[in-house]
């Protein structure tokens, strides 16, 4: 309780928070990590792909129909609702408080529980786009789908999801407003990612500010770096620092 204490504490003390956050922050939404998510298809299927493989464009391009089955069955999850981490965060920045969220997640929660400022680092779910024609598309162009690789109703080219795949660069834009916001933040909260997901893991660099904190259920490369580490699960960590800030 000392930690949260202390992190609410400096949380009151700061006008630019940046959050960077991975897949750890939606688990308790019930999104599983991507590799747990993987294993589980692969057990199910008898996919003799590894993941990485289907999920990079090379492979979206040569087998459309496995990768919109991977995806489908285990990257979508629309039911989906936001938890104590996402919400605190919208908080804080409706508060004046938190000045981005920096993630490499892809399914929205952060802007579903109310965030503006959110950079994807690795795209989104909820934006899709014809590669013939370029209309763009939400997410119910994949999940209504009659057919196993969405088609555009206007042109027949293929939709594809605006997610950064595997042999694909991040966006420019992302990564420089991404690393102005780090390098700007006087508090960085970094939650649920291994810090090992590269190049995304190396923004964290460019923090100068005061105090960094890691919300994290296992050891991260940058823990000797940390000010604070709370290993508590971070949805519920937060909720309870919500409660300190009240």
């Amino acid at each position: 309780m000392e930690d949260l204490e202390t992190l609410a504490s400096w949380i009151r003390e700061s006008r630019s928070i940046v959050f960077f956050g991975g897949a750890g922050t939606s688990t308790e939404s019930g999104i599983p990590d991507f590799r747990s998510a993987a294993g589980l298809y692969l057990t199910e299927k008898h996919s003799p792909y590894p993941p990485e493989q289907m999920l990079s464009h090379s492979f979206f391009i040569s087998k459309p129909d496995v990768f919109f089955d991977f995806y489908r069955t285990k990257m979508l999850h629309p039911g989906a609702e936001p938890n104590g981490a996402h919400r605190l965060l919208a908080r804080l920045e409706s508060e004046g408080r938190l000045s981005a969220v920096v993630t490499q997640n892809i399914d929205g929660l952060h802007q579903k529980a109310g965030s503006r400022s959110v950079l994807e680092l690795h795209g989104s779910v909820h934006r899709n786009h014809c590669m013939n024609c370029s209309r763009y598309y939400g997410l119910d162009a994949i999940t209504s789908s009659a057919e196993t690789v969405p088609r555009c109703p206007a042109c027949g080219g293929i939709i594809k999801p605006d997610v950064v795949l595997y042999e694909e660069q991040l966006d420019d834009q992302v990564l420089n407003d991404s690393v102005q916001a780090i390098a700007s933040a006087d508090l960085l909260l970094i939650g649920g990612t291994s810090l090992t997901v590269q190049p995304a893991a190396s923004l964290i660099q460019f923090f100068r500010g005061k105090h960094t904190v890691l919300l994290n259920g296992e050891s991260t490369p940058y823990d000797s770096r940390a000010d604070l580490i709370i290993k508590d699960r971070i949805g519920q960590a937060m909720e309870r620092i919500g409660g300190l800030l009240s």
